[in-house]
C-alpha cells in the first residue's frame, strides 16, 4: 500500500492499495464526493484488495490537494484526474465515483472512453438538476465538530449511526487555512443558483463500457428519482433505507457491485 503526495503536481495525491491475490489487469480508481477525500474509500480499498488493485485520489481543493493549481467544478477535477492517470501511466481503469466524483468519472468516460473499462457511479452528480444546495453550502462553510455532526447526519440514511470520529476528522480537515473558503468556491461552481448542471445521460448510455448506477432511497442530497428512467442498458441498483453515502453505509454491497462491473 502506498500513500503519496507529489512534490511537483504532476498527479493528484493518492492512496494505492495493491491487490493481495491474483489481479486481472486494470486497477479500480476511486473518486470521492464534495467535501470528502481519499480516506473515505479506505474500507472499500481494503475489501477490494483480495481481487483488485485500487487507487483513491484526492480531488482538487480536497484532502492533500487543497493547494492544487486549479480548483473548480467536475470538469476541472476530470482534467486533473486524467492528467494524473497519464502521469501514473495507467491506460485502462475501472472508474468508481461518488456524488461529485460520480460526475467527474462520467466526464472522464465521455471524454476518453478508451481509458475506462467500467463505470460505477454512486449517487452521482449531474443526473438531474435538483440538488440540496442549502445543505452543501452549509457543509462547505462549517468548521466546528458539532455543526459538522449535525450536517453530516443528513448525508446518511435516517437509521445510520454516525461515528463521532467522522465529524471530528472532518472538522480537523476543515480547520486548515483556506480549506472552508476553497470548498465554498467549489460549491459556487457546481451549484448554479439553486440547481446543478446536468450530464448527457443518453450519451453516457451509448458508451461502450458497462455502467452501474447505485442510489439510496433516503438520499437527502440528490433525490433518488434521478436514477429513475435511465436508459435500459444502464444497470440501476436502488437500496432501501440508505442515504447518500452508500460506500460507508453498505460497503459489502458496493464492493460486490464494483467487482461485478469489473468482471471479477
Amino acid at each position: 500500500m502506498t500513500d503519496l503526495r507529489p512534490d511537483a503536481p504532476s498527479h493528484l495525491p493518492f492512496r494505492d492499495q495493491e491487490a493481495t491475490g491474483p489481479d486481472n489487469g486494470a486497477p479500480v480508481v476511486l473518486l470521492h464526493g464534495f467535501g470528502g477525500d481519499r480516506q473515505t474509500w479506505l474500507n472499500i480499498q481494503t475489501a477490494l484488495a483480495s481481487k483488485k488493485r485500487s487507487i483513491a485520489f484526492d480531488l482538487p481543493g480536497h484532502g492533500e490537494a487543497l493547494d492544487w493549481p486549479r480548483i473548480g467544478n467536475a470538469g476541472v477535477s476530470a482534467k486533473a484526474v486524467g492528467q494524473s492517470l497519464e502521469a501514473l501511466e495507467l491506460t485502462k481503469v475501472h472508474l468508481v465515483g461518488h456524488s461529485m466524483g460520480g460526475a467527474v468519472a462520467a466526464l472522464i468516460a465521455l471524454r476518453n472512453p478508451d481509458l475506462v473499462a467500467s463505470l460505477t457511479l454512486l449517487a452521482p452528480g449531474g443526473f438531474g438538476s435538483e440538488i440540496n444546495h442549502r445543505l452543501l453550502r452549509r457543509y462547505a462553510a462549517a468548521t466546528d465538530a458539532d455543526t459538522m455532526e449535525t450536517l453530516l447526519e443528513q448525508f446518511f440514511g435516517w437509521e445510520f449511526k454516525l461515528p463521532k470520529v467522522l465529524a471530528r476528522t472532518a472538522a480537523e480537515s476543515r480547520a486548515r487555512p483556506g480549506a472552508a473558503a476553497t470548498l465554498e468556491a467549489i460549491a459556487d461552481e457546481i451549484i448554479d443558483g439553486s440547481v446543478q448542471k446536468t450530464l448527457p445521460r443518453d450519451e453516457l448510455a451509448a458508451l461502450p463500457m458497462p455502467i452501474k448506477v447505485l442510489w439510496g432511497t433516503q438520499d437527502r442530497v440528490l433525490p433518488t428519482r434521478q436514477a429513475h428512467k435511465l436508459p435500459g442498458v444502464v444497470a440501476t441498483h436502488i437500496f432501501e433505507r440508505t442515504g447518500h453515502m452508500l460506500h460507508l453505509e453498505l460497503p459489502k454491497e458496493v464492493t460486490r457491485l464494483i467487482l461485478q462491473n469489473a468482471g471479477c
